[in-house]
């Protein structure tokens, strides 16, 4: 993933990303377009999966797997890639917890699920995770918290840190979120 594609970036109509350049010029970006530039695809197979859409509206990725057995892991790290894109940028070590978001989940969901919440506000929750963490944490609160929620991104860096401050688990050794979200290496 090109690291120039995480600055600023808004939502379109169609669902593409825009990302804003510092030159000032705009790039959308769709799940396709990352697929591709992960190697997930080829640009030919993306314009047949495009063709297809036109025939048939159904979701891009759910084609690209048919069609192409691109892994279901594959198409959710691009979805959290380009959902990344357009996500408030919080850093939850800057943060402070409201209670009754805090009592949501327990130290180990927090770790676990790779989420902290952060406030309630007119019914919704929001948390912050990290792009590694987004599918998981979703998957959670899916099941776990009632209403509506909306998420947050940080680095996975950061979002380590402030689960050790807001969460802390007597012992709990940082790479083993790394593990958790599949990197072998500790930030």
């Amino acid at each position: 993933m090109n690291p120039n594609l995480l600055q600023s970036s808004m939502l379109h109509t169609d669902g593409s990303v825009c990302t804003n350049h510092a030159r000032g010029t705009r790039m959308s970006i769709k799940l396709g377009e990352l697929l591709v530039e992960m190697g997930a695809l080829s640009p030919a197979q993306r314009d047949e999966i495009l063709d297809i859409q036109r025939q048939s509206p159904r979701p891009f990725g759910v084609i690209a797997e048919e069609r192409f057995e691109v892994a279901p892991s594959v198409i959710e790290e691009a979805w959290a890639a380009q959902y990344a894109m357009i996500a408030t940028r919080i850093d939850p070590m800057l943060v402070e917890i409201a209670p009754k978001a805090y009592e949501l989940v327990t130290s180990r969901q927090a770790w676990q699920f790779g989420l902290i919440p952060i406030k309630e506000r007119d019914g919704e929750i929001e948390f912050v995770t990290s792009m590694e963490c987004l599918a998981r944490a979703l998957r959670f609160v899916g099941w776990r918290i009632p209403g509506a929620c909306s998420f947050g991104i940080c680095d996975l860096h950061t979002l380590k840190r402030g689960l050790a401050m807001h969460y802390p688990i007597a012992q709990m050794d940082p790479s083993l979120m790394d593990q958790m979200v599949g990197k072998t290496s500790a930030a």
